[in-house]
């Protein structure tokens, strides 16, 4: 990750889509109670088959992100409940993991249930992946799509901005500008 600088601006938002494999992150800026820019983008991706060393090096990503990019804000997808109980339990550690980063360093924790960040970012709570990519293409003025796990993340961090300021249910009214490339 670049250090980046974020320019004096408004409100900075940290969003995780936790995963134990791959975890997406998106930060944005809330300059105004209506318009936020896109700051950076990306993924945490796991390595080695032992799940503890998994869940330090997501514990270790989102506190270098949250050095790198100095949000004031930290939002976080709530688990879903899966058929599959290890995988649910994997995601639960993944998410503390990323939590615990945002709590060491003295961020306030937001956290939507994905029908909610749905709702926010695309105006439907049943969205797609494929649509929630879109609309964060959209919102942000975005030249290109994000993978789908960042998309996510920033969807989530557009969530918690609609949420902050009491904008939940306006979804998409809310406007962006694009400020930096995705990693």
């Amino acid at each position: 990750m670049h250090n980046l600088k974020i320019p004096g601006g408004g409100l900075i938002i940290l969003g995780i889509d936790p995963g134990s494999r791959v975890t997406g992150y998106g930060v944005i800026d809330l300059v105004s109670p209506l318009k936020f820019s896109y700051v950076c983008s990306g993924c945490i991706r796991t390595e080695g088959e032992i799940f503890v060393d998994k869940l330090k090096q997501i514990y270790d990503g989102v506190s270098e992100i949250i050095v790198q990019t100095g949000p004031q804000q930290f939002a976080i997808e709530e688990p879903f409940v899966s058929k599959n109980v290890d995988s649910s339990f994997k995601l639960c550690h993944a998410r503390a993991s990323a939590i615990l980063a945002a709590l060491n360093a003295g961020l306030p924790v937001g956290e939507y249930s994905p029908r909610k960040v749905k709702q926010a970012a695309a105006g439907y709570g049943n969205a797609s992946k494929e649509q929630i990519q879109q609309m964060v293409v959209r919102l942000l003025k975005l030249d290109r799509v994000p993978q789908s796990d960042a998309a996510d993340a920033l969807a989530i961090a557009i969530c918690h901005a609609n949420t902050t300021l009491g904008l939940a249910g306006m979804g998409n009214s809310v406007t962006g500008t694009a400020r930096r490339r995705m990693h």
